[in-house]
Order: structure tokens, then C-alpha cells, then sequence
């Protein structure tokens, strides 16, 4: 039997973590600045009226916040004002921080691994959202946390993206199903039941980037999941789409094109980093509020992180 750590061995052990979750919230705003700052100038006058709500919606609206989240947040504020009875915009930032960060929060959902033996995942996304590089940083935090996982290279077309999984699944050291110009639902299907045969913790299949708009692609896309469900009825478990958090608008655009094809489970949003458009988590939460697992702000494994909805609300508001 393990004994139960000391008070001040828990902390020393809690240390690392949570220095590097500060870390993170750094990177997270300096990634929202362009965002966040058009946003809080709303708030360095000494007046709170029609102006200070007018340019409010603007900054919103050019934030990528969207209509609907928008007269959403700024009628909520405005009662958030009314109730707290403020006098001060400072005030009225942390008011909307509030509001912000509720709105938010039906958007945050731990990814759970454990529920079915394997967990199959299947990634889908447009080309440059990131989604193969997502995969490996997925992986690699899935790795660490001692689960035993195997790569599905179901992009099989281009031989640049099996080359690219498979140089994460090199680097996390997990095995790859992989198959040149095959059929990207046969190569699916493969690593589903090799997963169950070598009794896997999680199963990935990373597919062919794609714009909704692709209808011959986006059928295969759900080829791929019937394949699936055939090798193991019960799945896929996940079906989760990487969105550019850079594209604004386009990425709500692109999340209601993927579920109603693919009935998503998830978001994984990347690219956070520098962008003006990180409004449009809220347009999201508003319109197709599908939970966001993770979310990056750079290049790096650790820049790929849970989602917070109140970390998220005060770093835009930082």
C-alpha cells in the first residue's frame, strides 16, 4: 500500500503543475491581446452610456463575437450593471468578464478516456487548421498519462500526412496503422480492431483535411464513420474537429457544417496565438455550444491545453 503524501509533499508535487499552468495563461494572453485590447479600450473612459455600449458592440463584432453573442453578452451586461448598481467601466469590464466566462461555460468538458476499451476518437478539419499536429500533442498528453494509444494515418492520399503521423507517433513512441493510396475507411477499420486486439487504451484516426463544402469528401468522412461503428459498435466515441481559431466566423461556419454530417462530440481550437478573431469561441457557445477540449496557442507540446471558460474570459480581459 502507497502512503498518503504529506501536506507539504502534495504541494511541492502540485508546484510544477501549477507553474506551468501559469505559463500557459501567459501565452494564453499574449495570444488574446489583438482580441482582448480593442475590447478593454471600450473601458478607459470615466463614462458609462449608450457610447460605451455602442462601441462595445462594435469591438465585439470585429472580435468575430458574432450577432446572436453579442446582443446576448450586452443585454446580460447591462443587467450584470444594474444589479451591482456600478458607477466605475472598470467595473464594467469585470462585470463582463463575468458574463463572458458564463456564457463560456457550457463549453468546458473534460475529454474522458476509460468509459469503453478502446476509446476510438475520429479527427476531422479542414487543411491548416492544425489538425494532424493537434493529434500529436493529444497523443503525446495521453501518453503521459500512461495510456496505451494507436494512430490511424486515414489521410491516406497524402503521403506528406502519413509522414507527418508518423513522426509523432515516433516521437510519443505509440504504434501506427498506416497504408499508402488505400481507402481511408479500410485503414480506419484496421486500427480499430488491431486497437481492441492489442487491447489499446485509445484509438486515433486522423483523416483527409477537407471543407465542408466537399460534398464527395464529406461523404467520405462519413463512410469512415459507419466503418468504424462496424469494427466496434459502440463507436466512434469522439468525433472531434480542429478549428483555426484565426478564421473567425468561418470556424462557427465550419463546426455547424461538421456536426450536422458528423453529429461532433468536441472541439479542439488552435492557432490562438496573435489573433484578432478569438471572439468567436463565444459566437460558438451561442450558436453550436459543442464542448472544447483543448485549445493552442503555439507550436509547442504544452501550448496545447484544457479549456477554462473563466481563465479564457479574464485573459481576453487582461
Amino acid at each position: 500500500m502507497v502512503p498518503e503524501p504529506s501536506p507539504e509533499e502534495a504541494a511541492e508535487a502540485e508546484a510544477p503543475s501549477a507553474e506551468s499552468r501559469r505559463s500557459w495563461l501567459d501565452k494564453l494572453k499574449a495570444g488574446l491581446r489583438k482580441t482582448g485590447s480593442s475590447i478593454t479600450q471600450v473601458f478607459t473612459g470615466t463614462q458609462i452610456d449608450d457610447a460605451l455600449y455602442e462601441e462595445l458592440e462594435e469591438a465585439l463584432l470585429l472580435a468575430d463575437t458574432g450577432v446572436k453573442a453579442t446582443e446576448f453578452l450586452l443585454k446580460d451586461l447591462k443587467r450584470r450593471v444594474k444589479d451591482a448598481k456600478a458607477t466605475e467601466p472598470a467595473v464594467v469590464k469585470t462585470l463582463l468578464a463575468d458574463a463572458i466566462a458564463e456564457l463560456l461555460a457550457p463549453l468546458e468538458k473534460p475529454l474522458v478516456v476509460g468509459e469503453h476499451t478502446p476509446t476510438v476518437m475520429m479527427v476531422v478539419g479542414v487543411n491548416g487548421a492544425g489538425k494532424t499536429t493537434s493529434i500529436g500533442k493529444l497523443t503525446r498528453h495521453l501518453a503521459e498519462a500512461q495510456q496505451k494509444v494507436l494512430l490511424a494515418a486515414a489521410d491516406t492520399f497524402r503521403a506528406a500526412a502519413r509522414e507527418q503521423l508518423a513522426i509523432w507517433a515516433d516521437r510519443n513512441q505509440v504504434e501506427i496503422v498506416s497504408q499508402e493510396g488505400g481507402d481511408p475507411a479500410a485503414v480506419t477499420f484496421d486500427a480499430v480492431s488491431a486497437g481492441k486486439a492489442r487491447e489499446c487504451d485509445v484509438v486515433i484516426a486522423d483523416t483527409a483535411g477537407r471543407l465542408p463544402t466537399q460534398l464527395h469528401l464529406m461523404e467520405e468522412l462519413r463512410k469512415i464513420r459507419r466503418v468504424i461503428a462496424k469494427a466496434d459498435s459502440t463507436a466512434p466515441h469522439e468525433v472531434l474537429l480542429v478549428v483555426d481559431g484565426n478564421t473567425g466566423q468561418n470556424a462557427l461556419a465550419q463546426v455547424k457544417a461538421f456536426d450536422e454530417t458528423l453529429q461532433l462530440t468536441g472541439l479542439i481550437v488552435t492557432k490562438l496565438d496573435g489573433t484578432a478573431k478569438g471572439g468567436v469561441l463565444a459566437a460558438i457557445a451561442r450558436e453550436r455550444p459543442i464542448p472544447v477540449y483543448f485549445i493552442g496557442v503555439g507550436e509547442k507540446l504544452e501550448d496545447l491545453q484544457t479549456f477554462d471558460a473563466r481563465e479564457f474570459a479574464q485573459a481576453l480581459l487582461a
